[in-house]
């Protein structure tokens, strides 16, 4: 018998099927695919020569070689066939630059609860990718340059400095992590503060990151749940999880 599929599912599975057959009428407008059922070996060589110098060329265009400080690969341009686009965040004027896919679920959830339950945000107020000449590679800023990480209002809350947010504001700073369920970290917590900052802070193969942005792409399609509903922080179960990963990441 066949269950019925939220319309979400059903787009999904659409989307990716689409994908598939996309991707599949690419390798087989590959020359010697399209000519022939049996193609010429010579001619798939050349065809795979041809693709390997155009993977090494986006390589030496796109990636640093080197790490930012959570593990990710800092890349040296955005917009340009890289993993680093500028994205909507969606209910605000604001775009962000940052690394596609479960880190941009994320983080933009995570500007967004800051847009709706702390200040509202104007187009400028977010900074998300930079060059990796631009970061020190040792601290969290370097995370900036992998895209995994944003700076709200860094003008408002230089590096360096504590006590930009009133006492509610930094317990609703607080819950959002507590949402995140650690796999963001706040600068404010940091030796050297910077409360502008929030970094992903897990590696790239850690799971907890893919079932957090699940989590987060569920509540977007769930009325009631995600960003732009208002939540109390003080509620107690609310309070103790965000005292309780405070602990965990001081």
């Amino acid at each position: 018998m066949t269950a019925n599929l939220p319309r979400r599912t059903v787009l999904r599975r659409a989307a990716f099927i689409a994908a598939g057959a996309t991707v599949g009428s690419q390798v087989l407008a590959t020359p010697g695919y399209a000519a022939d059922k049996n193609p010429d070996p010579a001619a798939l060589r050349k065809a795979l020569k041809k693709a390997q110098q155009k993977a090494a060329e986006r390589k030496a265009r796109v990636e640093s070689g080197i790490k930012s400080k959570n593990g990710w690969e800092m890349e040296k341009v955005a917009d340009d066939r890289g993993n680093i686009y500028t994205r909507p965040v969606p209910g605000t004027p604001v775009d962000v630059q940052v690394r596609m896919g479960d880190v941009e679920t994320v983080l933009v959830h995570v500007i967004r609860r800051f847009h709706y339950e702390i200040d509202a945000l104007r187009k400028g107020d977010v900074v998300g990718w930079r060059t990796p000449g631009t970061v020190r590679k040792g601290l969290a800023e370097s995370n900036l340059a992998s895209g995994t990480a944003v700076q709200i209002r860094p003008g408002s809350y230089p590096s360096g400095a504590r006590g930009g947010f009133y006492p509610l504001q930094e317990l609703t700073v607080r819950d959002i992590l507590a949402d995140c369920e650690g796999v963001v970290r706040w600068g404010g917590d940091d030796r050297r503060p910077d409360e502008s900052l929030f970094s992903i802070d897990v590696r790239p193969d850690d799971a907890r990151l893919v079932q957090v942005a699940e989590k987060i792409r569920g509540w977007n399609f769930t009325p009631g749940r995600g960003s732009g509903v208002l939540v109390d922080p003080l509620q107690p179960a609310r309070r103790k999880a965000a005292k309780r990963l405070a602990g965990q990441q001081a």
